[in-house]
């Protein structure tokens, strides 16, 4: 039987992102086959215990722990263990090793939007070695698999675009009260193209509705978008939230007129899920895998252009059947994104390449 260990570093108490992924996707594993490390201390059994500090951080610290950690320690554990595979559910794994590697590739923003940071040069430089070295790369959506094509030269033959999942535990319709507000969930990062959203709703004039924006603080970012609101003075009319519990996030999902995702670009697009399993409507970017999640579902626009994004928010207040076409349709397009489905999948991989 093929044995696996899964790389749980990026794992908080706090979840966003590709700590979600990570915990949900580590859950639909049949256990018998997967060997978990996993920080200490965050409520989540796993096999092997490993340092709290490895976990995502905002800076070159913490990325640089976890690298030092995945290329001294892993080796030894996965010797000690003998140990067939390392599954990693982003691009990173030991290097210059025997080890086989399955790494998931969830976008390319710093290499489409690149910035002078840490991110980038760990992009162009330690990226491409992962990619090269690594057996499988899983995707999470074909847009991310033509991207790695694209921008690292990787053979397709080593690409496998895969459905990513959600909880359908905690993501569901309830019956709320709709309220007068746009929900936008995620970072303030300039991809996510909040600049332009929040120039589109002063453009659509509806001082009847709010934005409320649902991500953390952003000291690099926040304060220009803060300060775009004041010249537009549109303050008393957005709410700013930082993460939230799925809890609260459930309750605004089946609260909000509409969810936003105006990005630049997207690698798949979480809350689009968790919003289409609420019965939701969705106002998305064209761009990216976003098309790809949706289908004919909920208002595509462009990105780059303010009118577009303008035009959707209006088109939605003004649908007085779009609660009612949302909550037929968003569940069941939900339903394909399973999470059991994508453990299956991935193990068929395996097993098929092996």
């Amino acid at each position: 039987m093929t044995s696996i260990i899964f790389n749980g570093s990026y794992i908080t108490k706090k979840n966003t992102g590709i700590g979600v992924v990570s915990k949900d996707l580590l859950n639909s594993f049949s256990p018998n086959k997967i060997t978990t490390l996993i920080p200490k201390d965050i409520g989540i059994k796993g096999d092997i215990s490993i340092p709290n500090n490895l976990s995502p951080g905002s800076g070159f610290k913490s990325h640089f722990r976890r690298l030092c950690w995945l290329q001294n320690t892993v080796p030894k554990i996965m010797k000690n263990l003998n140990t067939d595979y390392f599954l990693s559910p982003l691009l990173e794994a030991p290097l210059f090793t025997n080890i086989k590697s399955i790494v998931l590739a969830h976008d390319l923003i710093p290499i489409r939007y690149p910035s002078l940071s840490f991110l980038t040069l760990y992009h162009l430089i330690y990226i491409p070695l992962v990619l090269k070295q690594s057996k499988i790369i899983l995707c999470n959506s074909i847009s991310t698999a033509n991207d790695l094509n694209r921008f690292y030269k990787v053979p397709k033959h080593k690409l496998f675009p895969i459905k990513l999942g959600f909880d359908n535990e905690k993501f569901y319709p309830i019956k709320k009260i709709r309220k007068n507000f746009f929900l936008i969930i995620g970072r303030h990062n300039p991809h996510k193209n909040l600049g332009r959203l929040i120039k589109a709703f002063a453009y659509a004039k509806i001082d009847d509705y709010k934005l409320v924006f649902v991500g953390p603080f952003d000291k690099r970012y926040t304060p220009s978008l803060l300060k775009l609101i004041d010249e537009y003075n549109l303050r008393h009319l957005c709410v700013w939230k930082g993460w939230v519990d799925d809890e609260e996030k459930l309750s605004l999902l089946n609260e909000c007129h509409a969810l936003i995702i105006p990005s630049l670009w997207e690698g798949f697009g979480l809350p689009a899920l968790e919003a289409m399993a609420c019965g939701t409507p969705v106002i998305a970017s064209d761009r990216g895998a976003l098309p790809e999640v949706m289908g004919d579902y909920g208002y595509l626009v462009n990105p780059f252009n303010i009118q577009s994004i303008s035009f959707a928010m209006n088109a939605v207040i003004n649908d007085k059947k779009c609660f009612e076409k949302a909550l037929k349709k968003g569940p069941s397009r939900a339903e394909s994104f399973n999470w059991l489905d994508t453990a299956k999948t991935i193990e068929k991989i395996i097993q098929e390449i092996d």
